[in-house]
Parts: C-alpha cells; sequence; structure tokens
C-alpha cells in the first residue's frame, strides 16, 4: 500500500492539492481569506508568471475547466487545455506517460479531473519536486476545490460557518462533491451538517462522521441556514434507473419546500443542475439562491490555490 501523499511541505506549504482530508485548518482558512480577498476585488497578478499549467480533464466540465482556465490566465501562466479524445490517451497512453511527456516539456502544475480513485496520488508521487498536482475533482471521492468554494460562499453568508446548519441533499453516496464540502466544514469548525437523501443514496454509516441523517426532505432542511442540492449521478448509479418523478416529488427542492428552511437560508448547487428534478427554476434563480456566487467564488478559490501551490514552487 502507497504511503500517504505529502501535500504540504515542512514549513506548511501547499506543494500539492489532491484531497482536503488530513489538511489542517489554518492552512484551509488561510486558502479562504485569500479568496475572499479575490472576490471582493477581482484583480489579475503575476503570482504565476513563468509557469505553465496543464488542465488534464478525463470527465466532462464547463464550471471546474473553466475557472480552473481563468484563474492560471488571470495569474499570468501559460495554459494547456488536453482534451484526452483527442490527445495519444485516446491511442492506449497510460495517463503517467502523457503526464512525464508534459512534464518534459516544462509543465509546472498538472490541474486533474479523472474518473479512477488514486489516479491523482499516484501522478503526484511520480512528479514530485518536478511539478504539483491540483484535483479538480476524482470518481466519487473527492473535489476539493469545490469544497473550498462552498465553504466560502458559506462563510459570505449573514451566519457564517461556525454558526450555520448546513443541510447536504441528494446523491450523497456518489458525490464527490458532498464528501468534499463534509471535510471542508467539519475541518473549519461547522457543527451542525446534515446529510438528507433517500436510503438508496445514503452512504454507508461509516462515512460522513458527525453528520445527522435524514430519509425526509422536509425534517432535513427544517431550519437550515444553508441548503446544498445535488443531482442525481447517473453516470455512477450502478443500479436500476431513477423514478423522476417520484424523486422530485419526495426530494426536490420548491419554493414552498424551501419555507421550512431559516428564514434567510441561501440555496446552493454545484451544477449542472436538472431543473424539475432536485431544484425547480423559481428556487434556483430566485433571491435565496447562491448559485451564480459559488460559480464567480470558484475562479477566486481557483485562483488561491495555484498561487498557493505556485509559491510553494518557489520556495523549493
Amino acid at each position: 500500500m502507497s504511503s500517504p501523499l505529502a501535500q504540504v511541505d515542512a514549513a506548511g506549504r501547499l506543494r500539492h492539492l489532491v484531497t482536503l482530508d488530513g489538511l489542517p485548518r489554518a492552512l484551509l482558512e488561510s486558502l479562504l481569506d485569500r479568496a475572499g480577498a479575490l472576490a471582493a476585488q477581482p484583480a489579475r497578478s503575476d503570482a504565476l508568471r513563468g509557469l505553465t499549467v496543464a488542465n488534464l480533464f478525463d470527465e466532462p466540465s464547463t464550471r471546474t475547466r473553466a475557472s480552473f482556465e481563468l484563474a492560471a490566465l488571470r495569474q499570468g501562466a501559460d495554459v494547456i487545455n488536453l482534451d484526452n479524445t483527442l490527445s495519444s490517451r485516446a491511442k492506449g497512453e497510460t495517463v503517467l506517460d502523457t503526464v512525464h511527456t508534459l512534464l518534459a516539456m516544462r509543465v509546472d502544475v498538472f490541474v486533474m479531473r479523472n474518473a479512477e480513485p488514486g489516479v491523482q496520488a499516484e501522478v503526484a508521487r511520480a512528479v514530485d519536486g518536478g511539478a504539483s498536482v491540483v484535483s479538480a475533482g476524482e470518481a466519487h471521492t473527492t473535489h476539493p476545490t469545490q469544497g473550498l468554494l462552498d465553504a466560502l460562499t458559506i462563510r459570505q453568508g449573514k451566519v457564517g460557518l461556525a454558526k450555520a446548519k448546513v443541510a447536504i441533499v441528494g446523491d450523497i453516496a456518489r458525490s464527490r462533491v458532498a464528501r468534499s464540502a463534509h471535510r471542508a466544514l467539519a475541518t473549519l469548525g461547522c457543527g451542525d451538517i446534515r446529510i438528507v437523501a433517500p436510503r438508496a443514496m445514503m452512504p454507508e454509516a461509516s462515512g460522513f462522521e458527525g453528520c445527522r441523517r435524514y430519509e425526509s426532505l422536509d425534517e432535513g432542511i427544517a431550519g437550515a441556514d444553508v441548503v446544498m442540492m445535488l443531482r442525481i449521478q447517473h453516470e455512477r448509479a450502478g443500479g436500476g434507473p431513477v423514478d423522476i418523478a417520484a424523486y422530485h416529488r419526495e426530494f426536490g427542492l420548491t419554493a414552498a419546500r424551501l419555507r421550512r428552511a431559516a428564514p434567510e437560508a441561501i440555496v446552493m448547487h454545484p451544477g449542472p443542475m436538472n431543473r424539475g428534478v432536485e431544484i425547480d427554476s423559481d428556487v434556483a434563480d430566485g433571491p435565496q439562491s447562491a448559485i451564480r456566487r459559488q460559480v464567480a467564488n470558484g475562479v477566486a478559490v481557483r485562483m488561491a490555490v495555484l498561487e498557493a501551490v505556485a509559491a510553494a514552487r518557489g520556495a523549493a
């Protein structure tokens, strides 16, 4: 078994970001502080000047891929976007072969999205010292920058992180977003985290420690300050088809249901949204929606992360 990946150097600087597991609270808070400043006053910089960032995505993405590219460009990096369906990967080349090819071309940071667990840590070990690896989502297990941007969005609200009652609703068992949101919120001291899902979408009892579990949406969001909706992960379902109409009846967030949450509750969704399934349009586009703010925060968080790994590389 491989040893745990060292994501932080001896001085506490961020070398890789593959998972939020094990990262200290102080580091997460410093990333959020920097991202908050960037979100409040968007600006271009030279923080990544002279560095090359390669975006390697094995799965479709709109928000994450675009925001990583914008984050790198706004900080002066050169950016390569590799479409693996058009690269040598389609001819059978391994991930590590692709990475070592790009490493020979002096790529400094690999931003990776993969459907197979463990690939990013393997790549980070293989390139350690030569480049940094930043996760853009991996299988059903982790999506660290999404967890950070979700935490930032909640932190910006009127209640703040420490006092927030957060309900994460939907296909929890197969959601990397839910796992990373839980890890970020738990590390940052959020004391009331709820997971709400039908039994078939509820994770194993050993997962999501410290969370209260609900199989009723009405009960799970009662009094919540944050309602985070997730889509059904059809591509990872592994079971029979889902009755969409029945799911919407039981777990779709409508304006009427939202009234069970706290009066000033915010609604979040990582996207892509399936309107009329897990969320109605009048909620997604309504006054309590923080969904577009999440998207904006995504660029700021990814700028902060890239800036941090660039600083660690410069100090090495």
